[in-house]
């Protein structure tokens, strides 16, 4: 008789995370990616205990009365907005993966867990779009897709599974616990994109055209980070001032020079200086990706650019509010770069 006879969901408890969990959850890391799972932390049980301690990474865990995990959850803090939880690392061990236990995870933290926390706002996924699976499970929750991440990831970070003949974009989907209404300048390049995205978001905003013509701010803050092995940089631009195109030029080659594919620029829309900041980016080969709810505090823009092909034709989208975030973001990729990369 194998495991997957011999026991039932039943059989396990489902609860957030207790200090004596983190050896277990090690073990089903390892059991799982081997010693190839990118997120380190996974592998240090102190580290998962501390993170969960001081909130950073909230674990939720299926249990045997006996203690062994056989299944986990997290949210964690990825944003530069720390009120709002990006939903991700969750697996089962091999034997246990019929039985379940994700959709009982899931349950205990959307339909229980999280309305009880004041701190979180909002929560989104980053759900892969080489197979519809994980979409689906963000819809049957109610997230919204308000983005899409092209090229994202490398086909090597799905070779256990061999189903990413590419790399792997993303579709960025949200939900809003705390709402956080406020005034948002729309881009004028960007007024329909952006109007029918706001029109299905589940928090209110009230728009108002992007009018001005300068910068306005001398000098604009700018965070980097670079992802070594996912060859992605992700700037952050928390105020946009005069020096910009300066700061852009400079980080861009900073991040040609450790072979970023990828690049993604987030910019602030309380601000009217995001009009020339979308036009300067625009003129680089930026083209448009799509709405970050909350991203500062306040909403985002986000924009991106490829050194390696789109791989459109692979990208595979669940729901109709996906399609359209793709064929917005297709329809500027094209006018912006001519279908060249």
């Amino acid at each position: 008789m194998n495991d997957n006879e011999r026991t039932s969901s039943e059989e396990f408890e489902v609860g957030f995370f207790r200090p004596e969990d983190a050896e277990g959850i090690v073990a089903l890391f390892r059991s799982v990616y081997g010693e190839g799972y990118p997120i380190r932390m996974f592998y240090d049980p102190a580290a998962i205990a501390a993170a969960n301690a001081a909130g950073d990474y909230y674990s939720f865990v299926a249990r045997t009365a006996a203690g062994k995990v056989g299944g986990v959850m997290h949210i964690f803090r990825s944003a530069p907005n720390p009120d709002i939880y990006e939903w991700g690392s969750g697996l089962v061990l091999n034997e246990y993966r019929q039985l379940g236990l994700s959709s009982r995870l899931i349950r205990f933290l959307f339909d229980d867990w999280v309305r009880e926390r004041e701190n979180i706002h909002a929560i989104y996924g980053e759900a892969v779009c080489n197979h519809p699976y994980m979409q689906k499970s963000a819809v049957d929750l109610a997230f919204t897709a308000t983005s899409l991440e092209v090229a994202l990831m490398p086909a090597e970070a799905y070779s256990t599974e061999k189903n990413a003949p590419g790399r792997v974009a993303s579709l960025f989907m949200a939900k809003t616990y705390r709402p956080r209404p406020h005034t948002v300048h729309i881009p004028a390049v960007y007024k329909r994109e952006l109007r029918s995205i706001y029109a299905r978001l589940d928090d209110e905003r009230t728009l108002t055209p992007a009018e001005a013509t300068t910068y306005g701010e001398p000098a604009s803050t700018i965070d980097m980070t670079l992802f070594d092995f996912a060859q992605v940089a992700r700037i952050a631009v928390s105020a946009i001032g005069a020096d910009f195109p300066e700061r852009l030029q400079t980080l861009e080659e900073e991040a040609r020079g450790k072979n970023a594919l990828v690049i993604q620029v987030w910019l602030p829309l309380h601000t009217a200086a995001i009009g020339p900041a979308v036009d300067c980016l625009r003129s680089r080969s930026y083209f448009f990706g799509g709405l970050l709810p909350q991203w500062f505090g306040h909403d985002a823009l986000l924009m991106q650019k490829l050194y390696c092909p789109p791989d459109f034709e692979n990208i595979q989208l669940y729901e109709e509010n996906g399609k359209q975030v793709f064929d917005m973001l297709k329809e500027d990729w094209q006018r912006v770069t001519g279908g060249d990369f």
